[in-house]
């Protein structure tokens, strides 16, 4: 059988005369050579520029980095990640995320609150701030706490009511929201929508749709777009509940509505969404989804079953484990949105309400990319990973259980009596499962997890990279243990991420392979039609060796397109 013709065809090669490096004005901090280099804690970054030739292969791809030189000629204009920012205009957020002290790890917790403040303040980000009591005597110190806070979101209508806020309650934010509200009015007023500013170290970001405005303040260096696209995420979770002409209508009929009545219950699929973008998502970043790694054939079993045991009216079926999509079956003229997948999967994994529903629940949503002004019914089903037993498979999944061995059926129709159809057809496409065999697989799969950049790459420099598929919209990364085991070193590591995709995606961005010389890390940034690659290596790595890494995370790529990546799915 020959193979099949997949997304990834191009060869692609780098040019000497489109190499170019910028320093910082600090000598210091400037490449003293193609080999060897002087790094301050002020950053040097080196620039590739775009690509030239494109050829084909027999089909194969063989993309890599050939050419990469120095060009120490001053008169370059190379474009900074950081907007060609000065150390002492960056954001004291970035300051803290990128130039850590000197340490085996430089992305884990610093020994003293000093080191790095930043990393000191996440440890409590998510920290309940509790109630204001009803003699106001700890207001001002759960203000300061509030403040200390390094990310918030608002939600409030246009006439200034709130409806959601990540963290303190209406007593003790009433006043920003206010302030918020007010300045956000007065630029509408002017016919000149306010999109953000910038107060000391911190960025805000407002997005207005409809009747809603929603804001987010940030001290974690992220650009506007990102801001803005998590913004556009909680939208999306409003119109999940309520659909776009149901929430028109509320407040066509009564502007001051309070959306917060309709809206009960909800609060916990917002806050997994707010936490989720503070810790940092790859998915959020990428704006792409990470399937479950399997061989081919095993997955086409898995497809082959879903279509064999699809209810006349099923929508869409999805398998899910450990966060990552297993099989999809979808109509042959309709793909369901990332930002709709993205709300389903919190949904699952994140908000505690769905998994204490036991082993079975039927939930009404509405999926805004397919269509906002209507409801859709899915059918959820949890697993235990645990055991390869049938009985207690299927039973209540349990409350131990985590994301990383979590395992779901879901099945969405857009008939609102369709549960124990969808029901009959997850009974019967487990026992085929379990028949065939591929349960197993699963299950298997999910407990081995991620692998690591060794293991993916024997001998390589790199401590983790992100791959994103640009036509199948999918991304594939290693695991983040042995270099990136908290949740401050993985947030520090998704920053820089952030930092390296707004820096060629930008609108003023021409440069198109990027390299970041700092004291803690070395990345590099690589965009073409085809795909996305964003790579880190330790401090000391040159820019040779850092390329022969991306070289060979590319290559592995290719040779595991069809295991990493779903192409095509099960269609009907």
């Amino acid at each position: 059988m020959s193979r099949p013709q997949l997304l990834s065809q191009a060869t692609t090669a780098l040019s000497l005369a489109d190499v170019h490096t910028q320093s910082r004005k600090d000598p210091a901090s400037q490449l003293s050579s193609p080999t060897s280099r002087t790094v301050s804690r002020k950053q040097s970054f080196t620039h590739f520029g775009r690509f030239l030739g494109t050829s084909e292969s027999g089909g194969e791809d063989s993309a890599s980095l050939k050419s990469y030189a120095p060009t120490l000629d001053a008169r370059l204009d190379g474009e900074s990640m950081l907007g060609d920012v000065a150390e002492d205009d960056a954001t004291p957020a970035w300051r803290a995320l990128s130039a850590q002290i000197e340490r085996d790890n430089p992305f884990e917790v610093p020994a003293a609150p000093g080191d790095d403040i930043v990393s000191w303040q996440l440890q409590h980000e998510f920290d309940d701030l509790g109630s204001v009591q009803r003699d106001g005597s700890n207001e001002e110190e759960l203000l300061e706490l509030w403040k200390a806070k390094l990310k918030h979101f608002f939600i409030l209508s246009a006439s200034g009511k709130p409806i959601y806020s990540r963290h303190g309650d209406d007593q003790l934010i009433s006043h920003y929201i206010g302030v918020a509200q007010t300045v956000i009015s007065f630029y509408q007023g002017a016919k000149d929508p306010l999109k953000g500013f910038t107060a000391g170290d911190v960025r805000f970001v407002m997005l207005s749709k409809g009747p809603l405005n929603l804001v987010a303040i940030s001290r974690l260096g992220e650009s506007d777009s990102q801001l803005r696209t998590q913004l556009e995420s909680l939208y999306m979770q409003i119109l999940s509940t309520l659909t776009l002409p149901s929430m028109e209508k509320m407040f066509s009929n009564r502007p001051s509505t309070d959306l917060r009545r309709p809206l009960q219950g909800t609060e916990q699929l917002l806050d997994g969404l707010a936490d989720g973008f503070t810790r940092g998502s790859p998915s959020t970043l990428l704006s792409a989804l990470e399937c479950l790694r399997l061989r081919k054939t095993h997955r086409s079993a898995i497809n082959d079953t879903l279509l064999n045991v699809r209810s006349p009216n099923l929508l869409y079926g999805l398998i899910v484990a450990a966060g990552r999509l297993v099989s999809v079956v979808r109509p042959k003229k309709h793909s369901l949105h990332p930002g709709d997948l993205h709300l389903i999967f919190n949904m699952l994994f994140e908000a505690g309400s769905v998994k204490a529903g036991g082993g079975e629940n039927w939930i009404p949503l509405c999926l805004p990319g397919f269509n906002n002004t209507g409801y859709l019914y899915m059918y959820v089903s949890f697993f235990s990973t645990n055991t390869t037993d049938k009985k207690h498979a299927e039973s209540e999944r349990p409350a131990s259980a985590g994301k990383d061995d979590e395992l779901a059926i879901v099945l969405i129709s857009a008939n609102k009596e369709g549960f124990f159809e969808l029901r009959k057809m997850r009974n019967e496409l487990v026992e085929q499962l379990e028949k065939n065999g591929s349960m197993s697989i699963i299950k298997t799969a999910i407990r081995k997890g991620h692998a690591t950049c060794t293991d993916i790459v024997p001998g390589t420099v790199l401590r983790h990279f992100l791959y994103k598929s640009r036509g199948n919209v999918q991304f594939t990364m290693p695991s983040f243990e042995p270099h990136f085991h908290s949740m401050v070193a993985r947030r520090k590591l998704i920053s820089l991420y952030a930092q390296l995709h707004e820096s060629i995606h930008s609108r003023t961005a021409h440069l198109k392979v990027q390299h970041c010389v700092a004291k803690d890390a070395t990345a590099l940034a690589w965009e073409t039609p085809l795909f996305e690659l964003y790579c880190v290596a330790g401090p000391q790595v040159i820019r040779a060796t850092l390329a022969q890494g991306a070289n060979r995370v590319v290559q592995w790529i290719r040779r595991e397109e069809e295991r990493v990546f779903i192409i095509g799915g099960a269609v009907f």
